[in-house]
């Protein structure tokens, strides 16, 4: 810059060696057009004098995404190098499997010098993981060394998943035969290049160009797309400095003032009077290049569509490609637009697409799942006494088979009770839960409730029962020897209008019968009196008058029909109230307790003992049952006696208990909310979004309702309990329409009798 006074140059060739001349370039005012720079840490925004004539690393972030959405790979291990280049990119593929739901795991960073050593110990870790998805973003000549040890470890297999990004997938067609032959069944994102005319003629040219001065060469090596990228560069370059006119250069020397006390040979760098103006020629520049259409969009080379490749024994083959618009395709034309890819060949030769994870990277053969060692309806540990050998049964147990056949792959495991040995448990729920983290569980399965401190290092799959705390209580039976049981069949309303009824009907009779009839004549008093007989007398069919008129005829037959009716259902009701008995619970609040001061229980080694302080009872109230078969004792012997007034519990424990004991004791009060119980994985398990995904099919599917039937029976509530306040009285809507028949009849019957009198006195 200082003594040859260039007006532009074209690199470096990498980001490591591009960030002082870009320094220098703004500096001087002097382009710097790098046509292999991809770092994303380098920009034209922070520095306007460097024009990226390549598309950015970040922009292939997206088609990796693509890849990971369409096989369903939920997690994955970056691989980089630690430079600039390296770590720059993978905020970018962080963001972008997030967009897709997946998700980088772990980093793991090499050093470009680092030894074959390093290297198979990073490996080595890596191969511990249960994930299998790696992402390799390096220079080619670390990525050599590292497929190489790759291949020595067996990582190679079929279980495996290896992508890599441009920076190696361009450089495949020169590396080594014995590296390429290390990588069969990697999958390759590289920015794509079209095919056409112009590229065509101009490889013909440099084959021939290369024939006349290498004429003892056999081979001639392939146009990488760097030397077509500096072509197009250089290209770009000669077109702006024809466009601006700045064929010659012209430099000033930097203002006198900025150089006090700095007066370093950097610092004396001439600044280009022509640079600003060529600056602007290139961002300008439109043109169709050897790569494409050469366009500048704030200083980088538009350019977003990317092709997919595959490393095969037979080389290097195209699978599909990916743009934004429509993302992953097997081909541009027509025809080809299928929203997948043409078929891959995986690492280990295999055809079928790796899930992306195993479930036992150490090589052991079934899953260790850890159960609690309890004798209860959820999981039931019993032991041979000869052999010794354990058997787990249980609804958990059963439910987590049902899921595991829902599994869209095999899943084989063993149910290792959390035991000390001599028939007890080893600890709480919360020590079983925490063996899962510790490593020494791959998960847990049985009664195992889904809190919030469980979660922060253990992962929970949905909920396979019903979800909350409740207490059981006592009931106490409640017979109908009130005196006045006989109003209780009818609610007041049908007794205050079937009452009034009686008195209408006695006004429709006397009015249709008098002046006709000779039983309803004579004084008003006695007649009022034979016709409030006759419609009292109904209500057990004694009336015995004469009727002469066939409208009130009608009038009877019908409230004679809705007597009929009223009677029965009353006669029915009260059967019922005074033989069947009615259970209602002895306590229906948690307050009623608290006032009281009674004692309050709740399961041992649960998270129900927190629960209850925070609702106000009192830690010296409560006593813990050791067990869900004390329940029935504690309860038997009430607060007074060393027992307690109600026990909480989670609804499934209830219905359980329950199950066996409806005619004693009931569910009552408030349900708080829980999270239910759930199965046990560990944190960011690949297997936790499958088995949860089965675990919504169980339950939706009627599995867990006809696993329920099975351990719990067909009852899990009382028919006969009901609440004091329980209104056993029929209601009057019941009977509405038959008080409508009989007073709109009675009414019109009225209406018809006077016309006929009004006839009857004009004849």
């Amino acid at each position: 810059m200082k003594n040859e006074g260039v007006q532009a140059i074209i690199g470096p060739q990498t980001s490591a060696e591009a960030d002082f001349p870009v320094h220098l370039g703004q500096k001087s005012q002097i382009p710097i057009l790098c046509f292999s720079v991809t770092s994303p840490s380098l920009s034209s925004s922070h520095t306007p004098y460097f024009i990226r004539a390549t598309p950015n690393d970040s922009a292939q972030a997206r088609p990796i995404a693509a890849l990971a959405k369409a096989y369903n790979w939920r997690e994955a291990v970056a691989i980089y190098e630690d430079t600039e280049y390296g770590a720059s990119f993978i905020p970018y593929l962080r963001d972008a499997l997030q967009e897709v739901g997946s998700q980088i795991l772990f980093r793991c960073v090499l050093s470009p010098m680092a030894s074959e050593k390093l290297i198979t110990k990073e490996l080595n870790r890596l191969m511990a993981m249960q994930t299998r998805v790696f992402i390799v973003h390096m220079m080619s000549s670390l990525a050599s060394r590292l497929f190489l040890q790759v291949q020595q470890l067996g990582m190679m297999s079929k279980e495996y998943v290896w992508i890599i990004t441009d920076g190696i997938s361009n450089h495949l067609n020169s590396m080594d035969p014995t590296v390429k032959s290390s990588m069969q069944g990697v999958i390759g994102v590289k920015a794509y290049i079209q095919e056409s005319k112009h590229l065509a003629k101009f490889t013909a040219r440099w084959e021939q160009q290369y024939k006349e001065e290498y004429s003892n060469e056999k081979e001639i090596p392939d146009l990488n797309v760097f030397g077509l990228r500096a072509y197009d560069a250089t290209w770009a370059l000669a077109l702006a400095i024809e466009k601006s006119g700045t064929e010659a250069a012209n430099f000033r020397q930097p203002i006198p003032g900025k150089l006090a006390g700095n007066m370093t040979d950097l610092s004396t760098l001439r600044i280009s009077i022509s640079g600003p103006k060529l600056l602007r020629a290139i961002l300008e520049s439109r043109f169709r290049g050897l790569t494409g259409q050469i366009r500048f969009i704030n200083g980088e080379l538009l350019g977003s569509k990317f092709q997919i490749v595959n490393i095969v024994k037979e080389g290097v083959r195209d699978v599909g490609f990916w743009s934004p618009e429509s993302g992953l395709l097997r081909g541009w034309k027509i025809r080809q637009k299928e929203k997948d890819l043409r078929r891959l060949i995986w690492p280990g030769g295999s055809a079928v697409a790796p899930k992306g994870w195993v479930v036992n990277p150490n090589g052991k053969e079934k899953l260790r799942i850890g159960v609690p060692f309890t004798h209860g309806k959820f999981v039931t540990v019993e032991e041979d006494p000869i052999s010794g050998a354990q058997r787990v049964t249980g609804f958990s147990v059963d439910v987590f088979a049902e899921v595991v056949k829902v599994l869209p792959y095999n899943l084989p495991y063993e149910l290792v009770p959390f035991g000390d040995g001599h028939g007890k448990s080893k600890g709480t729920y919360d020590e079983l839960v925490y063996q899962v983290f510790l490593g020494n569980y791959d998960a847990v399965v049985g009664d195992v409730t889904i809190i919030a401190n469980r979660s922060n290092y253990v992962d929970f799959t949905p909920p396979y029962t019903d979800s909350g705390v409740s207490m059981i209580v006592p009931v106490k039976r409640k017979h109908g020897s009130d005196a006045w049981t006989f109003f209780m069949p009818l609610t007041w309303e049908v007794w205050l209008v079937s009452t009034s009824f009686f008195f209408i009907i006695a006004f429709v009779i006397w009015f249709l019968e008098n002046g006709r009839n000779k039983d309803f004549q004579g004084p008003l008093r006695e007649q009022m009196g034979k016709a409030l007989y006759f419609s009292f007398s109904t209500l057990t069919f004694s009336h015995r008058d004469r009727i002469t008129s066939n409208l009130t005829r009608v009038v009877i037959i019908l409230w004679l029909f809705l007597l009929l009716v009223l009677s029965s259902s009353y006669t029915a009701n009260l059967a019922s109230i005074l033989t069947v008995k009615q259970l209602e619970p002895t306590v229906t609040d948690i307050q009623f307790l608290i006032r009281n001061g009674d004692y309050v229980g709740y399961q041992n080694n649960s998270f129900l003992e927190g629960l209850l302080k925070k609702l106000g009872i009192p830690e010296s109230k409560l006593r813990a049952v050791q067990k869900v078969d004390d329940n029935a004792k504690a309860l038997s012997k009430g607060s007074s006696k060393g027992g307690v007034a109600a026990i909480f519990d989670e609804i499934p424990y209830i219905k359980s208990f329950l199950s066996g004991n409806l005619d004693k004791f009931t569910m009552a009060g408030p349900t708080f909310k829980t999270g239910g119980f759930g199965f046990v994985l560990p944190k960011n398990s690949p297997m936790l979004s499958d088995i949860s995904r089965a675990v919504l099919n169980v339950t939706d599917g009627g599995a867990v309702a006809a696993l329920e039937k099975i351990w719990f029976g067909e009852q899990t509530t009382n028919p006969n309990l009901s609440n004091v306040r329980t209104s056993y009285g029929l209601q009057f809507d019941k009977f509405l329409g038959l008080f409508l028949m009989v007073g709109t009849s009675s009414i019109a019957a009225m209406v018809i009798s006077s016309f006929q009198q009004c006839n009857d006195h004009r004849s």
